[in-house]
């Protein structure tokens, strides 16, 4: 049977698996190159990669199917014995290669008539062709029509319009007020119905602030922290940092290093699970509660992201650099840094506040920090947000200040703006024994955003 695709096709198109007529090599090698060059994908020099292996391996004749172990040694650099259960960076980049092929036929390629795609399970480019639809029946024109030498005969018009033409005008005129009734009836329960299934499009703070993100034709990443970074942090009093975490010598450093060998197997067996923290947890509960019912958010683990996503993603980056490194990318544009001791560094501290703010715990309650920013992304073709708190508690917190359309609110009215600017806010969480948490905007810092 001819293989179906459904993502690809624009209206009235079909595609079928190319059999005897195989495009030309060149053909073939032509679409790969003009995929390459597409700016979604050319942005990445990962994906870019992964396209032009993939390519040029399944230009091959007789070519088997691609491992996944091959593209991992000769794309990703990998040693020849890594462990894929445990490192998922093919099949990471596959999807995300997947969907921008997709979406490259979908919109600036939809005059292509030859198209590829790699199916799921597998890496090998399979080319198919893509036809429009032939009408059925065929097509009448004017000069289908015979002429005769006849005169065409003479119109005669009443000139008073008949009873039974106002019986039908009149009821035309009915069935157009009663459409148009049902009409605003309709408009008013879609209405209703948005706000019960969106509930933050009917309250004006949230809205005024998620709208760029829940309305992405690309659906935001939520990036939860890797919390085995924060407990080898604890053993070694090393922190990771950004470039080790990208190229896991973080793994191999703990095996050179002078911890006794029972130690080190504890820290691999930390390494080798994805513990998260409740609080971590618990904060992107909130944020994705904002639009349950189909929420736009994708849920991912900072050990899976790939670098090119802040490049033109929107991202929400949960904890700090301790056990989320992404957090580095944003050092430079912050003022409010949630350091590897944890507490919340004030660069550079106004009048009335402090150069440092830390956490306490105590009998009858706790308080907590937490840093709460939205950023443009390093290309600035998207916005990041952080939320970084100096407990588990304070990281909730943050994330209900983004939730909560009071907060949100108390924002805009400092701001006196309507349409959110970039900023940090530093938040002090509080909470006694057996009450809720109560979070105070304690200082911020505003920036433009780019027109």
């Amino acid at each position: 049977m001819p293989t179906e695709l459904t993502s690809n096709n624009s209206a009235g198109e079909s595609p079928r698996e190319l059999g005897a007529e195989q495009p030309s090599l060149e053909e073939r090698r032509a679409l790969i190159q003009r995929l390459a060059g597409y700016d979604q994908i050319s942005r990445s020099a990962r994906l870019q990669s992964f396209l032009h292996y993939v390519g040029k391996q399944s230009l091959k004749d007789g070519c088997p199917e691609i491992s996944e172990e091959e593209i991992g040694t000769r794309v990703f650099g990998r040693p020849a014995s890594y462990d894929r259960g445990q490192d998922n960076i093919v099949r990471v980049n596959a999807t995300e290669l997947r969907k921008r092929i997709e979406l490259y036929f979908a919109t600036v390629g939809a005059h292509e008539s030859l198209i590829f795609e790699m199916p799921r399970g597998g890496y090998k480019l399979i080319f198919l062709r893509r036809f429009a639809q032939v009408q059925s029946g065929p097509a009448t024109s004017l000069t289908d029509t015979p002429l005769t030498d006849s005169a065409p005969a003479e119109l005669h018009l009443p000139v008073q319009v008949s009873r039974h033409a106002l019986a039908v005008l009149w009821a035309a005129g009915t069935l157009l007020v009663a459409f148009a009734i049902g009409c605003a009836v309709l408009y008013q329960q879609n209405r209703a119905l948005q706000r019960e299934l969106h509930p933050w499009q009917s309250k004006p703070a949230l809205a005024a602030f998620w709208a760029d993100f829940l309305n992405s034709p690309r659906a935001p990443e939520i990036i939860l922290p890797d919390a085995s970074l924060s407990l080898s942090k604890e053993i070694t009093q090393h922190p990771v940092t950004l470039n080790e975490f990208l190229d896991h010598s973080y793994v191999t450093q703990i095996q050179s290093s002078d911890l006794s060998p029972d130690r080190k197997a504890d820290l691999i067996s930390i390494f080798n699970h994805h513990p998260v923290m409740f609080g971590d947890v618990r904060a992107a509960q909130l944020i994705i509660a904002l639009d349950p019912l189909f929420s736009p958010f994708h849920l991912t683990f900072s050990r899976f992201q790939t670098a090119d996503a802040f490049n033109w993603d929107n991202t929400i980056l949960i904890g700090g650099k301790t056990d989320n490194p992404w957090v580095y990318l944003f050092d430079k544009q912050m003022n409010f840094d949630l350091n590897n001791s944890g507490a919340i560094v004030n660069h550079n501290p106004r009048p009335g506040e402090q150069a440092a703010y830390e956490g306490s715990y105590t009998q009858e309650g706790e308080t907590g920090y937490s840093v709460v920013a939205y950023l443009p992304n390093p290309s600035r073709t998207g916005s990041t947000i952080i939320i970084a708190g100096t407990g588990s508690e304070a990281t909730t917190g943050g994330a209900e200040f983004f939730t909560s359309e009071n907060q949100l609110e108390k924002l805009q009215n400092a701001l006196h703006t309507d349409r959110f600017p970039y900023f940090e806010v530093l938040l002090k969480t509080s909470q006694i024994r057996g009450t809720s948490f109560n979070a105070e905007i304690v200082a911020y810092r505003v920036y433009p955003r780019p027109h």
